[in-house]
């Protein structure tokens, strides 16, 4: 398996996504249609544009090759000459093709992936200015995107709040999201892995007792997902991919901070995670992507089963007695490369497919499908199993 999903990453991933890059304009390309064709003029999302910076830097770091750390150059350089707003703060949501602003809206999902890309392109190239703006970042966040209750979502250019329709779905508008609070953790968890710094820990400390406190659903052992300004759920959502992906890199976070006692209490929180997607949603090769009033969602999503092999295969490692999850990792790693990546010649993987296989005719590349959970699901399996002496 680690021999399978490092030949992936090399000769599949790494290669398509260097074929995006825009030497013109800068950056990489915003969108490839079902039929592969290139939009050179399609937007440009600043999402995008991060978890590219992110994958290529991580890449250079784990399989130690300084011609990635050229094309996370690439990323960063448009990411932080056309997406970061010089004169209000922040990272807008989209700009054009050629990095004009196009959607100047400040999320804070949105400034959580460029302190993500930022703090790992600093490690891979020792740039002291990517670290610079990605503690800029944090404190931006930190005193204009969150209040007593916690991180709020949407803003406009000036960090006026407005509605939140980018990370709301399923009918409902939410003024705070599981997600959110999910990828604010994952990025200040690398921020403080590079640094060190003692407020950014305090911080996350403080984000996983809202993971506990507000977030888990001890009854159903699940998260909630979205939130009134005051933490009431929204709705009767159970969104398999987002569970199976926050129990594992919660106990990251948890690792990197290496506080005994809080890894003990909420590794609790994901160990039942991990077992309640397992028990409920795991077909014995897939999972689906969610279930809302109790009806599944059976489409296989892109990155649900990314993170299903990283989830299962970080279960099986806290309990080796549970042989199902390693096994539930494998399986979802032959469905994966089975169904869901693309053998056609110049592709990547689909974005979704059937329970059966059959997939959907949807693009390949635009501002949410990126390398960022296919590419770290093959580094986490490399990681993993080379540190577990699995060679």
């Amino acid at each position: 398996m680690k021999e399978e999903v490092r030949e992936h990453l090399e000769q599949k991933l790494i290669p398509f996504w260097k074929a995006l890059k825009d030497d013109r304009f800068g950056g990489y390309f915003g969108y490839v249609g079902y039929d592969l064709e290139v939009e050179r003029e399609a937007v440009k999302g600043c999402i995008l544009m991060s978890r590219i910076t992110w994958f290529f830097s991580q890449a250079a770091v784990m399989l130690k090759d300084p011609e990635l750390v050229e094309y996370a150059d690439w990323g960063y350089r448009f990411l932080t000459e056309h997406c970061m707003d010089r004169e209000e703060g922040g990272v807008y949501w989209s700009v054009t093709f050629d990095g004009k602003p196009l959607d100047t809206t400040k999320h804070t999902y949105n400034q959580a992936f460029a302190i993500y890309a930022l703090s790992v392109y600093y490690e891979a190239s020792g740039d002291g200015q990517a670290l610079k703006e990605a503690e800029a970042l944090y404190h931006l966040i930190e005193t204009k995107m969150r209040d007593e209750g916690g991180y709020l979502e949407a803003f406009d250019r000036s960090f006026r709040p407005v509605s939140n329709e980018k990370l709301s779905e399923n009918g409902v508008s939410a003024a705070r999201t599981m997600n959110t609070l999910l990828h604010v953790m994952e990025a200040y968890t690398e921020l403080y892995r590079v640094t060190g710094h003692r407020e950014v820990r305090k911080s996350i400390i403080s984000i996983l007792e809202s993971l506990e406190s507000k977030v888990w659903n001890p009854v159903k052992r699940r998260q909630e997902v979205f939130f009134d300004a005051d933490w009431n759920s929204l709705i009767d959502l159970y969104s398999y991919g987002h569970d199976i992906e926050t129990a594992w890199l919660t106990d990251r976070t948890l690792e990197i901070l290496g506080d005994e006692e809080l890894t003990e209490r909420i590794g609790r929180i994901t160990e039942a995670m991990t077992d309640q997607v397992y028990r409920e949603a795991f077909d014995g090769r897939s999972l689906p992507a969610e279930a809302e009033n109790g009806t599944v969602k059976e489409d296989r999503i892109w990155w649900v089963q990314a993170e299903t092999v990283t989830g299962f295969l970080n279960g099986w490692q806290k309990r080796p007695d549970r042989k199902e999850y390693l096994e539930a990792a494998r399986s979802a790693w032959d469905f994966i490369r089975t169904y869901v990546a693309d053998k056609r010649e110049g592709s990547e993987w689909f974005w979704y497919v059937t329970k059966e296989g059959v997939p959907a005719e949807e693009p390949i590349v635009e501002p949410w499908k990126c390398p960022y959970h296919n590419g770290r699901m093959c580094m986490e399996v490399i990681r993993r199993l080379t540190d577990m002496g699995m060679d």
